[in-house]
């Protein structure tokens, strides 16, 4: 499969998904009603809630746990700022916990599971000479999965405050584009119940950035893969010098 394949095919899974939650949400009450009495009770936690929220990142992203809904609960509940915040600072937290147990704890175990990963066989040896950029972009790009990642930079040379800083940092677009995602979900609850007045310009700014943070959240990732290609196959073009 070409990596403009894997691409597309992780772009549609993400499309899916919004997909499916919105319609679960749309076509079963019920399921509607115990997410909304979840997402509400971690809500009146006050400020506890999004910390909680984000302590829940580190045993998901140890566990590979697809963090997509929680961060979709998290816009859903708290609304952008407090859910970007939460989210930021827990997927980061839940990545270091990830490549620290693989660096110091689990490295044979991880080494076994990704032994016959060739496009980490590629970025290992990029890693060597741009750890921080190599990290970055992968983190910008959608080919390579979260969980995945986490453990496997454990295992490169990588320092951990580099790690941390791209990680951090490459996870910001997709992050805002999740949580405007649910963002957009609690809006749309709030118009259908009642809750919440339809204003029409308000209603139209806020759907304009949403199709703009999807829009960024795309080139993004486009220009991230296409730089990551260049970074790694420049990599192997100097270690074939003789």
């Amino acid at each position: 499969m070409t990596t403009n394949t894997s691409t597309r095919l992780r772009w549609l899974a993400i499309a899916g998904l919004v997909a499916a939650v919105a319609a679960s949400f749309y076509y079963l009450p019920q399921t509607r009603k115990q997410v909304e009495g979840f997402l509400n009770r971690v809500d009146e936690l006050g400020a506890w809630g999004p910390v909680l929220l984000a302590g829940i990142y580190i045993p998901a992203s140890v566990l590979m746990v697809p963090g997509s809904l929680l961060t979709l609960g998290a816009g859903y509940a708290f609304g952008l700022v407090r859910g970007l915040l939460a989210v930021s600072a827990g997927s980061t937290l839940g990545a270091c916990a990830a490549f620290l147990i693989s660096r110091y704890l689990a490295r044979e175990w991880v080494e076994r599971k990704i032994a016959d990963n060739s496009k980490f066989r590629a970025v290992d040896r990029a890693v060597g000479r741009q750890g921080f950029k190599i990290v970055l972009l992968t983190r910008l790009s959608p080919v390579f999965p979260f969980n995945v990642l986490n453990y496997a930079y454990g295992l490169t040379s990588v320092s951990f405050p580099q790690y941390v800083l791209a990680t951090w940092l490459g996870m910001l677009p997709g992050t805002v584009m999740y949580v405007y995602f649910g963002s957009a979900a609690k809006n749309l609850a709030d118009v259908a119940t009642g809750n919440a007045a339809a204003r029409p310009a308000s209603q139209v700014f806020f759907y304009v950035g949403l199709v703009l943070a999807v829009v960024v959240s795309v080139i993004v990732a486009r220009i991230a893969r296409v730089a990551l290609t260049e970074a790694v196959e420049d990599g192997e073009h100097s270690d074939n010098m003789p």
